[in-house]
């Protein structure tokens, strides 16, 4: 069987990334060749500090479709970048290598060689700078693509924001009919399309138990609207609920997915429960990218100690999609 590579960028080079990708390889043999876009030098000092042993194979990547792949190496596409001390702050100084890894990365997945693409954390204060709510913003413009959702996946259950990476005083003006039913809609479209069942899906509410002091309840007047029409067009999902209980045991059970209406109110209690349990898939885009459900973590670089589950998550989800 031909099974397609994965590219993975590498992201941050001042992350825990490289520690918990040399982590993966080392607790599972994947069936799927993993292509790694990164610096070669920056590789083998990671290997040398982190006690890691094991060949590289340096490639062409317009040769990506002409060679034989497998894990017995590190496959890498060689992304040059100067950086004399390693384990630096992080900082501007990394944008333009992160840019062209994503760049080459791009490229190859325009190609049609493979639509399994992996990114290694980034850090949106310095990488963005403001410019983009988030990486999954920033790949929707770059891809051109016309809608997104952030999934953070687990098998037992996943959860989307509505608004993602946005201030919570401006997440009520940005709440309406239209993003809640695109983003509900990809999402339904998705695990039909990739998981092959039809999800249920729950919906929280944007205030306290769903009730507001204010003359307009958002609650009321766009959510319950949204959730009608989507019932409508046979999608099954349900609510308004109250965020501070749909998450309980006896109530969490009765959902593949809760969509809340910002970042904190569904990625604090999935993180909670599953802590590295779980993957952040973008929806939308012309191929399936996924990102580790964590940050760069610079406070532990170098020190071994990093959870590579995610990412282990991560590989295994694209394996079997």
């Amino acid at each position: 069987m031909n099974y397609k590579p994965i590219l993975i960028v590498h992201g941050e080079p001042n992350s825990i990334f490289l520690e918990i990708f040399f982590k993966s390889l080392k607790y599972k043999k994947f069936k799927n060749p993993l292509v790694l876009i990164c610096s070669h030098e920056i590789l083998k000092f990671h290997m040398k500090k982190l006690r890691f042993k094991m060949d590289i194979k340096i490639i062409n990547p317009s040769l990506l479709n002409k060679i034989k792949l497998n894990n017995k190496t590190i496959n890498i596409i060689d992304i040059k970048y100067n950086q004399n001390i390693n384990f630096q702050k992080i900082s501007a100084r990394s944008n333009d290598y992160i840019k062209n890894c994503f760049k080459i990365s791009f490229k190859i997945l325009n190609s049609g060689i493979t639509d399994k693409f992996i990114n290694g954390p980034i850090s949106k204060t310095s990488f963005l700078n403001k410019k983009f709510l988030g990486i999954t913003e920033y790949l929707t413009k770059k891809t051109k693509a016309s809608q997104n959702a952030m999934l953070i996946y687990n098998k037992r259950l996943s959860v989307c924001p509505i608004t993602t990476h946005l201030p919570l005083k401006f997440v009520a003006k940005n709440i309406n009919k239209k993003k809640i039913i695109e983003k509900i809609t990809l999402i339904d479209s998705f695990y039909k399309k990739n998981l092959r069942f039809k999800p249920k899906i729950a919906v929280l509410g944007l205030n306290p138990h769903c009730e507001t002091v204010d003359k307009f309840n958002e609650d009321e007047k766009i959510l319950k609207l949204a959730i009608k029409y989507l019932f409508i067009k046979k999608i099954n999902v349900s609510g308004p609920y109250s965020a501070d209980t749909a998450f309980l045991k006896k109530n969490r059970k009765n959902f593949d997915i809760i969509v809340g209406m910002y970042h904190d109110q569904v990625l604090t209690p999935i993180k909670t429960i599953f802590e590295y349990d779980a993957i952040n898939i973008t929806l939308g885009l012309p191929f399936m990218r996924i990102s580790p459900d964590h940050g760069p973590n610079q406070k532990m670089l170098g020190q071994n100690k990093s959870n590579p589950l995610s990412l282990i998550r991560a590989i295994e989800f694209l394996e079997k999609n």
